[in-house]
């Protein structure tokens, strides 16, 4: 087992090392290649086998989108025996939020995020109402509520603010320098998505004055930080040297050529140990 931590809002336990699900649902922020390569690769047969490769590693969480696609996989991957605890993200695509909430439920997560992009878009058109009333019909749920952000203001301003949030999932990097839509809406992913280095230091520093738990993402980059295995290894060590250690990195796997989890795991249990 890795080491683990209080899930913030919860009782749950959760591992410092999960498995991210963007990938599963061919979302690379790389390439289209790269997004049907992932696609092709994660049949539900192959998304099963590395939610239960991930058990093996010591993992026990997963966070992944709350779509229909991802419903039926977690439904049958719990027939099947799975036991990873659930965070769940919201779908942008659902245009009826509650209703997506609702559907979410019905798997029992045990925590669910409000999807990054949302987040930031209504916070850049300054929506912090709509911010606050996504949150509220979170908490009625009774699970942890998260907000997920690609901007330090955010996190900032919801500080500052008092948001009824219990922990933040951060990224590393900034992608809403520019004006997005999920790729789950559109259909396609960006062009030219920024993807800059000193985002990281700034991130850092937001997730180290904060109190509350945040839980890390795109630490590798989306995969520009796997070139070989010492820059895997240096990018896990730099985040988890500038992270708190309440908090917890998530990370989308791909299975196809090695067996990341284990890679990956096997580093963190080293980092931590």
């Amino acid at each position: 087992m890795l080491n683990t931590v209080k899930l913030s809002g919860s009782n749950a336990n959760i591992s410092q090392l999960i498995i991210g699900g963007n990938i599963f649902s061919g979302t690379s922020h790389l390439s289209p290649e790269a997004d049907n390569e992932m696609e092709d690769y994660y049949t539900a047969e192959n998304i099963k086998k590395a939610l239960f490769r991930s058990e093996e590693c010591g993992i026990n969480t997963m966070a992944l989108r709350g779509d229909k696609h991802i419903f039926r996989i977690i439904r049958e991957y719990r027939n099947e025996g799975g036991k990873l605890q659930w965070i769940a993200q919201t779908a942008p695509e659902m245009i009826y939020f509650k209703g997506n909430i609702d559907q979410i439920m019905k798997l029992k997560p045990v925590a669910i995020y409000l999807h990054g992009t949302v987040t930031d878009a209504l916070f850049k058109e300054k929506k912090y109402n709509e911010l606050k009333d996504r949150l509220k019909i979170i908490r009625d749920t009774g699970v942890s509520v998260g907000l997920c952000t690609h901007m330090p203001q955010v996190v900032e301003y919801s500080e500052e603010h008092n948001f009824d949030v219990d922990y933040y999932m951060t990224c590393l990097y900034n992608l809403s320098r520019i004006d997005r839509v999920s790729s789950a809406v559109t259909g396609k992913m960006e062009n030219g998505e920024p993807f800059y280095r000193e985002d990281r230091e700034l991130m850092y520093k937001t997730i180290k004055s904060v109190s509350k738990q945040c839980h890390a993402f795109k630490i590798l980059g989306a995969g520009r930080l796997c070139q070989n295995p010492e820059q895997v290894k240096d990018a896990f060590e730099e985040t988890f040297a500038n992270i708190k250690d309440i908090d917890v990195v998530v990370v989308g796997m791909f299975q196809k050529y090695i067996d990341q989890i284990k890679i990956n795991s096997d580093i963190v249990r080293k980092i931590l140990n």
